[in-house]
Formats: C-alpha cells, sequence, structure tokens
C-alpha cells in the first residue's frame, strides 16, 4: 500500500507538471504589460541576451520564442473558439511526440506553411481527420474579419482538457503577418529548467537577468490552484505512509506477544539454564524480524506486480477533467523502493523492541512449576 500510494500520488504529479510544461514551458518572459492571459497583445524583440542561450542562468536548457492569438474554426455545422499558438524551428517537440495520436510533427524549419497540430478534443467536436483542411477566422482591429486557411497534419491528445480544448499550433510567422509585426518580434520566450524543483528560485535569477520592461512568470505562479492542489499529495503521501507504518508495527508487536505466550516455558527453561534476558530476547527479535521480511518481499511483489500492470496496460482509469490525465500515472524508482522497504523493516525492528521487554518479566521458577 504504501509502495502504490507514493508511485501513484508521485506519478500523477509528475505526469501534471509535463503536460503544463508542454504547453507552457516552466518560466515564461513576456511584456511587462499586466496581460496574465494565454493570448499576446503587445510583440517584444527577438533579439535577446538570453536567446537562444541563456548564459547568465546556467540551469536554463532551452528557450523557445512564441506568439499566440485568438481565432474561430468554422464549419456547415459548428464554431469553436480556439488559440491558435505560433511556434519556430526552436520550439521543443518532445513533450507533444508523446501525445501525437495520429500523423507527425509540423515542420516550421523552412518556408511558410500552413501545417497545423491540433487536439484530438478540437478534431472530434468539430469532426475533424488527420489531412483535413481547416479555414481560421481572426477578428481585426477595426472589427472585421481575417481567415487562413490550414492543413492537419497531426492530431494530440495530452488529456488534459484545459489545453485541449483551447490550443492548435501553427507556424509563428502566421501570427507575425496578421498582427502586422516584423520577422524580429514575437509574442514571448519559453523556458525550460534542468531542476523543476528549483524553479521559484531560477525564476528569480531569470527576472534578475532580463531587461525591466520584461516579465518573468513561473508556472507555479500562473497555474497556482493546480500547483497548490499538487502540493496536497505530499501530505496525503505522508499521512498513509505513517498509518501504514503505525498498523503494521501494531500488527507485529501483537504477533510477538503471542509468541512469546506461547513459549513462556521455554523462556523459563532457557533462564534455568543460564540465558541472559537479552539473549532470549533476540531469539524472538529474529523470529518477528523474519516475518517482517517475508511480508516485505510478498508485499513487494504485489505491489510491483500491480504497478508495472498499470504502467503498460493503465487498467485504472481517471476522469481527466478531474485529475487532468484519462489514466493513473506511476512512478517506480528503485531508489525509493529500497528506501521505503528498508524504512520499514527498522521502524517494525525498532517498535518490536517493546513487546520483547516482557521477556524480562518471565520468572523461571514459576514457569517451570507452573509446565
Amino acid at each position: 500500500m504504501m509502495m502504490i500510494t507514493i508511485a501513484t500520488g508521485v506519478g500523477l504529479q509528475q505526469k501534471i507538471k509535463e503536460k503544463v510544461s508542454a504547453f507552457n514551458g516552466d518560466v515564461i518572459v513576456s511584456q511587462f504589460d499586466g496581460n496574465n492571459s494565454d493570448i499576446t497583445l503587445n510583440p517584444i524583440p527577438k533579439d535577446q541576451p538570453f536567446y537562444p542561450d541563456f548564459d547568465a542562468v546556467p540551469e536554463v536548457t532551452h528557450v523557445q520564442v512564441t506568439a499566440t492569438k485568438a481565432g474561430v474554426i468554422r464549419t456547415p455545422t459548428d464554431f469553436e473558439g480556439i488559440i491558435v499558438k505560433g511556434v519556430g524551428d526552436d520550439y521543443r517537440w518532445d513533450y507533444m511526440e508523446d501525445f501525437l495520436v495520429e500523423g507527425r510533427i509540423p515542420d516550421y524549419k523552412n518556408k511558410l506553411n500552413t501545417e497545423i497540430l491540433v487536439s484530438q478534443y478540437l478534431a472530434n467536436r468539430l469532426g475533424f481527420k488527420n489531412g483535413d483542411k481547416v479555414i481560421v477566422f481572426f477578428l481585426k482591429e477595426d472589427g472585421g474579419f481575417l481567415n487562413r486557411r490550414f492543413d492537419i497534419v497531426g492530431i494530440y491528445n495530452s488529456g488534459f482538457q484545459e489545453f485541449d480544448e483551447s490550443f492548435l499550433f501553427a507556424d509563428i510567422r502566421h501570427i507575425q503577418k496578421l498582427n502586422n509585426w516584423e520577422d524580429d518580434q514575437v509574442g514571448a520566450f519559453e523556458m525550460f529548467v534542468n531542476d523543476f524543483d528549483r524553479l521559484d528560485e531560477i525564476g528569480r535569477e531569470i527576472y534578475q537577468n532580463t531587461d525591466s520592461f520584461l516579465n518573468t512568470m513561473t508556472i507555479t505562479q500562473k497555474y497556482y490552484s493546480i500547483f497548490e492542489w499538487l502540493s496536497l499529495f505530499d501530505f496525503n503521501i505522508a499521512l498513509i505512509i505513517v498509518v501504514m507504518i503505525i498498523v503494521a508495527g501494531i500488527n507485529m508487536i501483537v504477533a510477538l506477544l503471542v509468541l512469546i505466550l506461547e513459549r513462556t516455558p521455554m523462556v523459563g527453561v532457557l533462564k534455568a539454564l543460564g540465558a541472559n534476558n537479552w539473549s532470549i530476547r533476540k531469539i524472538f527479535m529474529y523470529n518477528a524480524l523474519y516475518l517482517v521480511g517475508v511480508g516485505l518481499f510478498w508485499g513487494n511483489i504485489i505491489g510491483l506486480g500491480l504497478l508495472f500492470l498499470q504502467k503498460y496496460f493503465g487498467f485504472i482509469t481517471l476522469n481527466p477533467e478531474t485529475y487532468y490525465v484519462s489514466e493513473a500515472p506511476v512512478y517506480i524508482d528503485w531508489y525509493y523502493i529500497l528506501l521505503l522497504n528498508m524504512g520499514t523493516f527498522l521502524l517494525c525492528a525498532v517498535m518490536l523492541l517493546v513487546p520483547s521487554y516482557v521477556i524480562t518479566r518471565i520468572s523461571p521458577v514459576k514457569t517451570i512449576k507452573f509446565d
């Protein structure tokens, strides 16, 4: 139970962090204009000291440019509001490749093209399939509309419905032309870091090493409610582990007391033959710890078996609207498994010292007489 609790709790935390990072990067650098929405309003120069390599903050592993614009997809029978996310040839597609369910990743390395990547959620709602052409309408400043025709070359499914229902990936040069920007103007810079646990600290370093007209926001700040909810998992995991160790310890204490009471005459005989209390206590301790070892062995077999079945077959599903994933993710690391086994074994050993003290209260005269 403890192993499954850690594997599923940490697995869910990591999977959600990966999905939020896939769509936003770990740190977002944009114009300092008070705009906290996903829509880019004001451009910033692409020529920055931190692009493409952020030498001042070595923890930043990758920097990419993006721009977003609101649009509407219209079909003969339906329409849907979306956010077109413009990306360039520097975009990190690692995560999106994992989410890809059909087609391929768009190629924006050479000339401007109309290839786009849409979510399976939007494709199902609007009746699109891979290879279809899509017309997207954009609102102009004067109240009119512009439209662009795109070709679907890939369909992804991240399981994160908050993003899947909104984002469509296209060439950033389309956003630049629609907004009448120059070729060297972009909407934001997305940065990835090498240590997510130090994200807030690295975010402050990035802020200190960028110009005053630029704003820096980590994804933990932008999606505060999501990460605050994830932080509750740490308390739940710790609580379950403590409860399980207490239950296991009490069970072993009861088992050891039963063993001692059943062997009371034997304890009296050993004492009469000259055995001291500690040597007799060790006999019962070794026996009890053997039972702990057997329990840990079968617990590991059953726990790891269930975890690997879930990892490769995903038989336990979740509601993505609530948990942001369609199946329960698991995190398997031999370090925490070893640490969990060692910690459980040592804590049970310490707890067993208390009932073994009963042996010191057994009188050999009374037990032998009783026998």
